[in-house]
């Protein structure tokens, strides 16, 4: 089975609109979340890279569309954090609203990774980005990350608790668990990437 050597991924391009993006016909799955779920750390993680994507103390640095390119017309698409950030409203409405018109007119989008905090998940507008997966319909896998913040009990817990809630969605969607700082979980998301990226 091909896999991808997510070492090898490179920044491509940033974009305040999507039609700014490249219009190129690779396959993409697309990064999203709260402002501090932990989005930039996992990406570096998983691509072995401590700088490929911005990282700081104060939640919501990721303000535009960033494209990646992880193989031969294979990308990752990391999108504004949403929820978070201490900016106006009306800037957060902005990221919003460029955040969904990314997922609603991206054509080349095979997948949504949805990243949230193990210990606050399912905020409602974590609620309402899994709807919006399920309604298109696309694939959805929930990663949980931070998960060396809690004991193996509580995860355990509280990933129970998550699965229980996603029965209401009825859509394609899985779940695991994910820290950035230990590694748990990184070739994990690296099959799954596969999956949608390689179309396997």
């Amino acid at each position: 089975m091909t896999t991808i050597n997510y070492h090898n991924a490179r920044f491509i391009t940033s974009a305040a609109e999507v039609h700014q993006l490249p219009q190129q016909s690779g396959r993409e799955v697309a990064l999203v979340g709260r402002s501090n779920a932990g989005k930039s750390s996992a990406l570096n993680r998983l691509t072995g890279q401590k700088k490929l994507a911005r990282t700081s103390k104060l939640p919501g640095r990721t303000r535009l569309i960033n494209l990646f390119q992880v193989a031969e017309q294979a990308y990752l698409v990391d999108l504004p954090g949403y929820g978070y950030a201490e900016v106006p409203d009306s800037v957060k409405k902005i990221w919003q609203q460029t955040l969904m018109s990314y997922l609603h007119q991206r054509r080349q989008l095979q997948g949504v990774v949805l990243l949230m905090d193990c210990r606050h998940p399912l905020k409602p507008l974590d609620q309402q980005m899994i709807q919006w997966a399920v309604s298109r319909p696309l694939p959805l896998l929930i990663v949980l990350t931070k998960k060396d913040k809690l004991t193996q009990s509580a995860y355990q817990k509280q990933e129970y608790s998550v699965r229980q809630a996603l029965l209401a969605f009825k859509g394609d969607i899985e779940i695991m668990g994910f820290s950035a700082l230990k590694g748990w979980g990184v070739e994990w998301l690296q099959q799954q990437l596969d999956r949608w990226l390689l179309n396997q």
